[in-house]
């Protein structure tokens, strides 16, 4: 009667008066109800603690007792415990172990990182009689193969009298993780027999160090494949860029073995070779099978592709998902979410997201200040610059690259010089090409380009064309025709298949009525077949309310429609300077 309710309780009150009446009547030190009981109270996290109590109330524990807590505490996992019961209960009361009992622990080392631990249990094993039993032995290969001690691992492979299939795998995989893929193709060729875990290790191997073509071999011969084969070719397809081989392994993989790994990896992908649409496309696929739950890898790829595409629309409906499914919203996932609202305009939500931030990276704080900075709002992104100081956070060279181009953005010259200085006087941090490319294209907006040219002959680096562009940029704007004249060429002579510099330099002649000059230039861009590509918007404007982007971004609105009659004005100069010259007003 009180074992059948010893193995059918339901509540902790219920189980605690059960034990009371077991150490009362003395039934507890018999071995079938206190194998029952420490099994039952190892079935939950809640009442593990009992028990070791328990375990301490027994007077001849065995190893299964032993074996079966330190299991317990390994899956929750709780280390330290298990360990620290190993030495102050069982070593401490001399329970002889069973060969269960050091794969146990041997695992246990491995997964703490001790190598120190897995030599005296090593020690342990010969001691005890275990040196030939063959779960001690396997465990033993896959631990010294983890820690890079693939030799001492191989020595261990060679002396066992009898193998199976696990010790093979284990020596197979050890050779792949520590980077010897021939030796274990060589042993993987000589196994007597396979299963899936076999051929995936050698799989995996090969698309660890870029051997994609043999790792396809080996999969197309596979008798079956589950759906670690699968991943496996298609993360080895994204990691060397091979799109189209991935697009065609998933959609050659069974639909009922796809899990949420197989959809991040094309994701991530997509994603990585900025293939923004398609990976916008594939989630839409994924959520219309409503089968499988994104985690949060899915929704960091998903929020990138929207944060470059300016998908306001999808960004929210993601961000509603993660709340409404409880889904934990870690770091990375949480700065995805402010970086998508800041890049599409809506720096409130990405200042709410960033303030319900447990805890800040360097970069959630880069994140903000370049929303700030990006939407003109320089004096927001100092001011959080400064609030990042004040917490503590150390800013890195990305820091002050969001910094300077806030300043750059709102004209701010001033703040601009003083943050340059912060940078290399107090944080120690070299200007690298990005740094001086914000900088120079500050001065020149403010029309300040000597200073610009002299800063760009100061760059420590070979300065590259982005920089020049800046320097370009200022002279257009500020009208300095002799300098820009040179500096176009100069960007022309770095890249000649850009148009954007012949573009420039034809205006600056057509400014001057320099019509001959504007021929050669367009007649350059002809014999060279260059085109220019129509601009357009990522943003999509019905993400937003008409209101409150009217209200919050007219300045911006003014200044950018400014801008386009400007560049309209240029254009029509040209058309008319080259009419002009056709009608033959103008002698050639």
């Amino acid at each position: 009667m009180l074992f059948a309710a010893l193995e059918s309780w339901k509540e902790v009150q219920e189980l605690s008066q059960l034990l009371v009446q077991l150490v009362v009547s003395g039934l507890s030190q018999h071995p079938l109800f206190a194998t029952s009981a420490i099994k039952k109270l190892c079935s939950h996290s809640h009442t593990l603690p009992r028990a070791t109590s328990f375990f301490d109330h027994l007077h001849h524990p065995d190893a299964f007792h032993c074996n079966t807590i330190i299991r317990a505490y390994t899956r929750l996992p709780d280390f330290p415990a298990a360990l620290s019961f190993y030495y102050h209960r069982m070593l401490a009361r001399s329970v002889l172990p069973n060969h269960y009992t050091f794969p146990l622990l041997i695992k246990l080392c491995t997964d703490i990182g001790s190598l120190r631990e897995g030599l005296k249990d090593h020690a342990r094993i010969i001691k005890f009689g275990f040196g030939h039993d063959l779960f001690a032995r396997n465990s033993l290969i896959r631990m010294y193969s983890v820690f890079g001690r693939v030799t001492l691992a191989r020595m261990l492979f060679n002396e066992c009298s009898r193998l199976d299939l696990v010790s093979y795998n284990s020596m197979v995989d050890g050779y792949v993780k520590n980077g010897e893929i021939g030796a274990a193709r060589q042993l993987f060729d000589e196994m007597p027999e396979r299963d899936v875990l076999s051929w995936n290790c050698m799989i995996a191997g090969y698309v660890g160090v870029g051997a994609l073509d043999t790792a396809n071999e080996l999969f197309e011969t596979m008798p079956e494949r589950d759906v670690i084969s699968w991943n496996c070719m298609i993360d080895g397809c994204a990691k060397v860029g091979n799109v189209s081989l991935a697009v065609e392994f998933f959609n050659r993989m069974p639909a009922s073995v796809k899990n949420v790994v197989s959809w991040n990896s094309m994701l991530a992908m997509h994603a990585r070779v900025k293939n923004y649409d398609e990976c916008l496309r594939l989630f839409g696929r994924m959520m219309e099978g409503r089968e499988l739950m994104p985690n949060e890898a899915t929704l960091v790829s998903v929020l990138t592709a929207c944060a470059s595409l300016g998908r306001l629309g999808i960004g929210t409906w993601v961000h509603s998902f993660i709340r409404s499914n409880n889904i934990k919203s870690d770091v990375l996932l949480s700065t995805c979410l402010l970086t998508m609202y800041a890049k599409c305009g809506a720096m409130d939500l990405a200042r709410d997201v960033f303030h319900e931030m447990p805890v800040r990276s360097v970069v959630s704080w880069n994140s903000m200040i370049m929303g700030y900075g990006l939407h003109g709002n320089g004096d927001k992104a100092l001011e959080l610059f400064l609030e990042m100081e004040k917490e503590g956070m150390q800013p890195n060279d990305a820091t002050f690259i969001s910094v300077l181009s806030a300043c750059t953005h709102a004209g701010m010259v001033m703040e601009g010089w003083w943050y340059f200085d912060l940078m290399r006087r107090v944080y120690k941090i070299e200007p690298k090409v990005e740094h001086y490319g914000c900088m120079v294209d500050l001065l020149a907006r403010a029309g300040l380009v000597e200073n610009s040219e002299e800063l760009i002959r100061k760059v420590p680096l070979k300065a590259g064309s982005a920089i020049w562009g800046a320097l370009l940029s200022g002279c257009t704007n500020h009208f300095d025709s002799e300098l820009g004249e040179i500096v176009a060429k100069r960007l022309i002579k770095l890249e000649p298949q850009d148009i954007g510099p012949y573009i420039l330099l034809s205006n600056m002649y057509a400014a001057q009525g320099r019509w001959d000059d504007v021929e050669h230039v367009r007649l350059m861009i002809k014999e060279k077949g260059l085109q220019k590509a129509a601009a357009s918007s990522l943003v999509h404007l019905e993400d937003f309310d008409s209101k409150y982007f009217v209200k919050n971004n007219s300045g911006y609105r003014k200044r950018i429609m400014y801008s386009m009659l400007s560049e309209l004005g240029t254009q029509m100069k040209l058309s008319v300077g080259h009419s002009i010259k056709e009608d033959n007003i103008i002698p050639s």
